[in-house]
Parts: C-alpha cells; structure tokens; sequence
C-alpha cells in the first residue's frame, strides 16, 4: 500500500508542478525569469492529499482537497487574501452594484472568530444594534470557530425573508448576546446629503460603488442651488470603502485636474501605479465625465472630512489625499488603516482568488496600510471625549505590516472640553440599572441632532468663514 502511496504522490506532485508551471508562464508574461519549484513543498503537499485520500475515515473528493488547499494557502497570507468559489465571486460582482442579499455587515477575522468591523446603515444587523467590535461566535448552532471567513460570509448571505441567529459576545458582557436577524435585499444607497443649515452643506458617502462619483456630482449640485455654499462637510465616518475608481473620482471632484490621487506600490512591475484625477483614472465603462459637471465653488470652498476607526480603504484614499493637497481639514478619530491592493485573478472554473499585491500610499507618500489616516484635529464621538472601541486593522491576525513609510504626523491631542451645562451630575448614571441605563439612550445617528463631531466640523467651517471675509 505504501509502494502506490508513495507512486500516486510522485504523479500528484508532477501534477502541481505542472499546474504552477502553467500559471507561472501565465503569470510572469514578459516580467522576470521563473523562480524554481518547491519540489520537496510539492513532495510534502502529494503526500498529504494521497494519505487523506488513502485513510481518512470517510471517502474525499479531489475537487474538495484542492479548494481547501488554495484556500488555506491564500487565508493564511493576511486578512483579505482569499478563495472566492464560482458563487462567492458572482457576489462579489453584484456586492460592487450596491445590491446583494444578506444582513450588512463587513466582517474580518480574529483569533478563529468573525469580528464586525461595521454594520451597514438601514439593514437587519444595525437595526438590531450589532455593533463594530462585536465577535460572532455562532451562526445558528454552527460555531465559527475555526471557519474560513469565506464560509461564514456564505452562511450570513442567502435568500431575503430568511433567518438566522447570530450568538455574539461583546466587550463589556458578561454572557453572549443572541440576535435573528432576518435576511433582506441590501440596496446600499451609496451618498446621502443634506443643508445643516443655510450655506453649509453635507454630503455623506456610505460606501464606494460603481456609481459613488456621478453621485456625489448630482448631490454637490443640489446643494449648490439652494443657495450659496460657505463651507461643506464631506463625512466618511464608517464607510468601510469599496472601488478604487470610486475613491478616484470623489477626490477628483475636490482637487485640480491630474492631481495625484493616490500610489500603489508591490513586487509586480504592474502594481507600481499613480492613479490622478483624469478621466482615464476614474472611469470606467463609461463615456460620461461627470466631473465636468461639478459646480465650479465645490473646488474652492472650505471643507471637513469627518472619518472615524470605521473609515476604511477607499475612504482612506479620499481622506488622505484631500489632506496631503490641503483641500480639507481632516476631523474626527483615527481611521481603520486598511491600506493594501487587492487584485482579483479569475480562475477557469469560473471561481477567482482575491491577492494582496500592493500598498496604498497617499500623495505625500505615506502608508495607510495598519496606520489609517491621522485626523489634523482629534474630536472624539461625545462632548466628553469618548469613542466606541474600535477594531483596526492593526489588530486583525496576520495583517500586513505598514511597509516603507515617510514620516506620519503623530496623532494631535483633542482639547478638553467642557461639560455641557445639561449634563447629568456625575454619579447620577450609575444609580441606574445598567439596562435602564441603555434604553435611555437614543440610538447614535449619523448627522442627527446628537451628531457632536459634525457640529464641531460645522463650528469650524464658521470659523474658516470668518478668517476668510477678514481676509479679503
């Protein structure tokens, strides 16, 4: 039995090094000579897949092995590489769209659990008060222990008017939280704005879709011919990112024409970019340049960019680069740091893998990467300088480190800030049952009338106004 174990390996590790030589040539077309096979890796790899497939308890299909094989692989690099299977890459196109099924939320991993990074306005997870930080343990009765976060997103994902109980455990509980949430039909509605009052207008963009741009423009306009803009607040506070182009052509709208937005930067000749604000760089299928359209005082007038540890990848492009040009003050907490390149390589069997290839840098040459992007002017969420704790990119397993980096502004201290005169006493909360305490509290909306970082970004513009009409 060992004689065809060992013979079955020799012809399955010719097998993969077939495989790998195929895609090597494929892969390195007109780049650098070819590195040698692992041969003893190989050997390693046949003999494993042959004694599972000659002693496992039960039978193994080779299809089953080798996926898992990949995808151990790719999982194992860092948090975002990954197998995507012929059904999780057609998701992944339809995610970009800003319509897909499931309960909205972006997810990462930590120490085998699925942590929430952020819930998704207006969907069953921040409806029912998921909160970033939170760690799922349980899918139904399945634990995720363990589980590739691929096959997790998958349970999450399924048919609208479908349930499933999440059993979550939060920082600060002391037994776990159990939620149903019942599944619906995502439409991310990608910008949102509003006049916060006459003259100053605010634009929110939720995440970056294939459409977030010539979105943006229509919203900008709107805002413009209600009157005359004083000051604007572009708030990408829990945007977990999404399209680069996306991120391209909001900070196009902003800055000079061919501007540079943002660089790349990896081992491959091909993911050493520039990305400027030029039509070639921003779109994409389309002929229309939107930007064109952009009021000519959107250029000029003073802006806040509100980011928080939710702002990640393409909200992070936008925010760095509008403060690296000083288009922008920006404002708020520390951003995620999500920093890195994910290039998407279909496979033939209609699945793909999704590789980290890259860095992002901003337009002074520092990376986001397990950094974020570091406000000009700390403002915590609430009057008495707390924040929600955050998870960063820094904390998920495997991340990738920061790379080469010019040096970072260290992160400014908050001015302390007095309480407001109707403040409850110290002590008077904690006489309250800690349930009680929490029901009290109306849910935290974006832009509401509790929104404290936003009404410190309006104060500011006011002041920018001042100093400007002084100034003339």
């Amino acid at each position: 039995m060992r004689s065809k174990l060992q013979q079955a390996g020799l012809v399955f590790t010719g097998l993969c090094a077939g495989v790998l030589i195929s895609l090597n040539f494929s892969a390195n077309a007109d780049k650098s000579p070819l590195a040698p096979l692992p041969v003893e890796e190989l050997r390693n790899l046949a003999d494993v897949f042959n004694a599972i497939k000659q002693g496992y308890v039960e039978p193994v299909e080779d299809k089953k092995l080798i996926t898992h094989a990949i995808s151990g692989m790719l999982s194992n690099l860092d948090p975002h590489s990954a197998y995507l299977d012929a059904e999780a890459f057609k998701e992944l196109q339809v995610g970009t769209q800003g319509e897909f099924g499931g309960l909205g939320i972006e997810v990462g991993s930590e120490d085998g659990f699925v942590k929430v990074i952020s819930p998704i306005e207006d969907t069953p997870a921040f409806r029912a008060g998921i909160k970033a930080g939170d760690l799922i343990i349980k899918l139904d009765d399945t634990s995720v222990k363990g589980m590739p976060l691929n096959d997790a997103v998958k349970r999450m994902r399924g048919k609208p008017k479908t349930t499933i109980v999440l059993t979550i455990a939060r920082k600060g509980e002391n037994k776990p939280i159990v939620v149903t949430l019942t599944r619906e039909v995502i439409k991310v509605q990608s910008v949102k704005s509003k006049l916060v009052e006459p003259g100053f207008g605010y634009v929110r963009v939720v995440q970056f879709q294939e459409q977030t741009a010539a979105s943006l423009v229509q919203h900008l306009d709107k805002l413009v011919k209600q009157g005359e803009m004083k000051g604007l607040v572009l708030d990408l506070r829990n945007d977990p990112g999404g399209l680069l182009h996306g991120a391209v052509g909001v900070s196009a709208a902003f800055l000079p024409p061919k501007a540079l937005v943002v660089s790349t930067d990896g081992r491959a000749d091909d993911s050493k970019r520039k990305y400027l604000a030029t039509p070639e760089d921003y779109l994409r299928g389309s002929r229309d340049d939107y930007i064109r359209n952009v009021p000519a005082s959107i250029k000029t007038v003073p802006m806040v960019v509100l980011v928080n540890g939710g702002s990640a990848s393409a909200s992070e492009i936008v925010a760095g680069a509008l403060q690296d040009h000083k288009r922008a003050v920006v404002m708020g907490t520390q951003s995620f740091g999500k920093g890195s390149v994910q290039t998407i390589l279909p496979l033939n069997s209609n699945a793909a893998i999704k590789l980290t290839t890259a860095r992002y840098f901003t337009p002074n040459g520092r990376s986001i990467q397990a950094k974020g992007i570091v406000p000009d002017i700390v403002v915590e969420e609430t009057p008495g300088g707390a924040s929600r704790d955050r998870l960063r990119e820094a904390d998920l397993d495997r991340h990738l480190g920061n790379g080469k980096e010019l040096e970072a502004p260290k992160p400014a201290e908050a001015a302390p800030v007095p309480p407001r005169k109707d403040s409850a006493p110290k002590g008077k909360e904690k006489d309250k049952p800690k349930d009680e305490a929490e029901e009290a509290k109306p849910p935290f909306e974006l832009a509401g009338k509790d929104d404290y970082q936003l009404a410190q970004a309006v104060n500011l513009l006011k002041g920018l106004q001042i100093l400007q009409n002084n100034a003339k």
